[in-house]
C-alpha cells in the first residue's frame, strides 16, 4: 500500500474499534467451516464492492458464493470509458481513495494495481487551484498563497475540532490503535452529538462564533481537504467526525485506469490459498462467468435455508444471504419477505437517508490546462472550487500526449437536483457557461472530443441515491444495521441473512465501509454455518462484545 507506515492514522474505529487490515493479512487466515459445509451456495445479492469482497472471502472458505447483479459488476466502483480511447475514462462512483482505508488497500495491492495521488484542491497533484466565490477568483497552489480569512477558516474548524470532539486524542488512540481509550473518548460524543448537526457544530464552536458568517459561509463553499461541505450541513456531526478522525479526506489517490478494475480484479482473481476447492478457482469460476440477474425475491424456503428469485423467475436454495444492496431496494425493487428481518430493523432500512450526486465529463484532446497564461504565467486553467453550479471541476492529465479529462461538475443533494432531468449535452453546456465566467476567453469546448458522460445516481433505479447521509437522531438506525451480523440472540426465522455495504457501514460514501461490512458477514456467514475463526485471529464477532458500539437505548 502506498504510503504506509505502520503507525498512520487509518480506518480504525471509532464506533467499533476492530482492524480489519490486520484479520485480512494475518497468515492464520480468517477461519473456517466445518467440511460437511464445504461447497455450500450462499446468495451474495449485489456484485459491488462488499458483494465481491464478502464473495471472494466466503470461497476461501471453502463455500460456493452466487453472485447476483441488476446491473453491472462493480456498483459505485464505476469507470465508465469514452469510447474509442484506450483507457481514458471517467469515473462515475469513488474516485479517490485516501491511504487510510487499509482494508480496501487489501485488495488493490493484492491485485498489483498502481494508484497515484488525486488532484485535490491545494495539493501538488492538482497543480494549482481556482477558488471562486461572489463573482471573486483566486487562483493559488497553496493554503499560504490564499487571503487571510481562508486560514482563518481552516483554524478555526482545527479548533472546533478540539473544543467539540477532542479531535487530537481521539486521532492518537486511532493511531495507537487502542481500543479501549478510543472508546472512552468517542463514547460520550456520541451521546453529545447523536442529535446535533454538522452546521451546528460549526455555529455553536468557539472558534466560529468570533467570526463573520463571511467565514462560515467560505468554510461551507470551500470546506476541508476535497471542497466544499454545506451540502453535508444537515447530517449529523457525528458522520463527518468520523471522516475527520479517519483521515478520509487526507492523503487521497486514484486507481490509474480506474477503480473498477478493483472490481473486475476480485472477480476474476484465483486466491493464493483457499479451502475445498482446487488451486485456480475464481469467483467468476464458480459462477459460470457471469453474475445472476437482478435479484426479485428473498424468502425463507421452509428447510432452514433461503431461496432466492431472480427476475426471470429462476428459484434457488441457499443456506445463508448476503445482502450489499442499497437499503430502499429491500422495499421497492425487491419482494423481501418480512419476517426476514426485526420490525425496528425494517424501520431502519426505510428511514436510511441517501444523498444524491451528479458528474459531468468531457474528454478533451490534451491536457491544455497546464498551458500558461502569457500575460499572467498562471496555468490557463485549475482544479476549481465555486458557488456556481459547477461546484467542483477535476482535471486529470493523463500524459501529454494522451487526451486529458475534466469532470466539469462535481455537485451533491440541490446541486445535483438542478441537472437531474436534464441531458448530457445541456448538462455540458451549463457547466461551460459557469467555467466561461471564471475562465473568460477560455475556449474549453475548442479542445472536447468524443461524448459526454455523465451520472445522477438518485435516477438509477438500482440506487436511488448516491450514498448514505444520516440525520440527527439516525445513530440508533445505523447501529441496528451494522450490529446485525451478531445473530446469536435473534429469533431462528432472523439468522442466516446478513447485510453488508457503505450503507450499512458508519463510514458512508468511503469504500472501506463496504469493505469492513462485507467482513462482518463473512464472519457473520461463517459462525451461522458453524466455522470460527482461529483463536490467533480472532474476527471482527469475536471481539464485538467488548469493543461495540455504544447502544444509546430506545
Amino acid at each position: 500500500m502506498p504510503n504506509d507506515p505502520s503507525d498512520a492514522i487509518s480506518a480504525f474505529g471509532p464506533d467499533f474499534p476492530f482492524a480489519y487490515d490486520a484479520w485480512l493479512a494475518h497468515p492464520a487466515g480468517l477461519g473456517a467451516v466445518p467440511a460437511d459445509k464445504h461447497g455450500k451456495r450462499v446468495a451474495i445479492i449485489g456484485a459491488g464492492a462488499a458483494g465481491l469482497v464478502a464473495g471472494y472471502e466466503l470461497m476461501r472458505l471453502g463455500l460456493r458464493p452466487v453472485l447476483y447483479e441488476s446491473a453491472r459488476l462493480g456498483g459505485r466502483l464505476r469507470s465508465q470509458r469514452f469510447e474509442g480511447a484506450d483507457g481514458i475514462i471517467a469515473e462515475l462512483g469513488g474516485m479517490r481513495f485516501p491511504v487510510s482505508s487499509r482494508g480496501f488497500y487489501h485488495y488493490v495491492d493484492k491485485l498489483g494495481l498502481e494508484t497515484r495521488p488525486f488532484p485535490n484542491p491545494l495539493t501538488p497533484a492538482a497543480g494549482s487551484t481556482v477558488i471562486d466565490l461572489e463573482g471573486e477568483t483566486l487562483y493559488a497552489r497553496t493554503l499560504d498563497d490564499l487571503p487571510p480569512l481562508y486560514r482563518e477558516v481552516a483554524d478555526a474548524y482545527h479548533q472546533a475540532l478540539e473544543e467539540g470532539a477532542q479531535f487530537s486524542a481521539l486521532q492518537a488512540a486511532m493511531q495507537a490503535r487502542d481500543a479501549r481509550r478510543i472508546k472512552e473518548l468517542w463514547d460520550p460524543i456520541v451521546r453529545d452529538w447523536d442529535e446535533r448537526t454538522f452546521y451546528d457544530f460549526v455555529v455553536s464552536s468557539q472558534a466560529f462564533r468570533k467570526l463573520s458568517f463571511r467565514h462560515r459561509e467560505v468554510f461551507g463553499q470551500v470546506g476541508f481537504g476535497t471542497g466544499g461541505w454545506d451540502s453535508d450541513f444537515p447530517n449529523s456531526m457525528l458522520e463527518i467526525l468520523r471522516v475527520n478522525l479517519g483521515a478520509f479526506d487526507d492523503e487521497q489517490r486514484y486507481v490509474v485506469g480506474g477503480v473498477e478494475q478493483v472490481a473486475q480484479g476480485i472477480w476474476s482473481k484465483a486466491p493464493e490459498k483457499l479451502a475445498h476447492w482446487p488451486a485456480g478457482t475464481t469467483l467468476a469460476g464458480l459462477n459460470a462467468g457471469a453474475t445472476r440477474g437482478r435479484a426479485q425475491a428473498i424468502a425463507h424456503n421452509g428447510k432452514g435455508g433461503f431461496a432466492v428469485t431472480d427476475q426471470w423467475g429462476n428459484r434457488d436454495d441457499y443456506e445463508a444471504v448476503v445482502v450489499t444492496c442499497q437499503s430502499h431496494l429491500l422495499t421497492t425493487s425487491i419482494a423481501a419477505e418480512e419476517s426476514l428481518f426485526d420490525q425496528k430493523l425494517w424501520m431502519a432500512l426505510d428511514r436510511t437517508r441517501y444523498m444524491q450526486a451528479a458528474k459531468t465529463f468531457i474528454m478533451v484532446d490534451r491536457p491544455f490546462w497546464k498551458d500558461k497564461d502569457p500575460a499572467t504565467g498562471r496555468d490557463l486553467m485549475s482544479m476549481t472550487l465555486t458557488d456556481r453550479i459547477t461546484r467542483g471541476t477535476y482535471l486529470f492529465d493523463n500524459g501529454d500526449d494522451r487526451p486529458g479529462v475534466i469532470c466539469l461538475s462535481y455537485s451533491w443533494m440541490t446541486d445535483a437536483l438542478k441537472v437531474l432531468p436534464l441531458p448530457a449535452e445541456r448538462r455540458v453546456e451549463l457547466a461551460l457557461s459557469a467555467l466561461g465566467k471564471i475562465y473568460p476567453g477560455l475556449d474549453i469546448a475548442s479542445h472536447i472530443i468524443g461524448s459526454p458522460i455523465c451520472v445522477s445516481w438518485e435516477a438509477d433505479e438500482n440506487f436511488l441515491g448516491a450514498f448514505k447521509g444520516a440525520l440527527p437522531g439516525h445513530y440508533r438506525y445505523n447501529h441496528r444495521m451494522y450490529g446485525h451480523f451478531m445473530q446469536a440472540d435473534l429469533p431462528e426465522s432472523q439468522r442466516g441473512i446478513f447485510m453488508a455495504g457503505d450503507g450499512v457501514s458508519w463510514t458512508p460514501a468511503w469504500v472501506e465501509g463496504a469493505v469492513q461490512t462485507a467482513l462482518n458477514a463473512v464472519w457473520g456467514v461463517m459462525t451461522h454455518l458453524g466455522g470460527r475463526s482461529p483463536a490467533e485471529n480472532p474476527g471482527p464477532g469475536d471481539l464485538y462484545p467488548t469493543l461495540k458500539p455504544i447502544d444509546l437505548g430506545d
